[in-house]
């Protein structure tokens, strides 16, 4: 996926679930750069992922 089709406060579906107690597959991008900064809609758990992984990860994007 292109980093143009995703921006801050977007809500992406990942391919995999959080491991937290809602198994939430929903995040929301709080920060973009060079590292993708994203939120579980679940629990609210922060993750800071390279945005090369971000981009293999991400299945769609729900809302931009």
């Amino acid at each position: 996926m292109e980093s143009s089709e995703y921006q801050l406060d977007s809500i992406v579906e990942m391919k995999k679930p959080h491991p937290c107690q809602s198994k939430s597959k929903l995040f929301q991008v709080t920060r973009l750069g060079a590292d993708i900064k994203i939120k579980c809609m679940g629990c609210g758990n922060v993750i800071m992922l390279p945005r090369n992984d971000f981009n293999k990860k991400v299945k769609k994007i729900i809302q931009k």
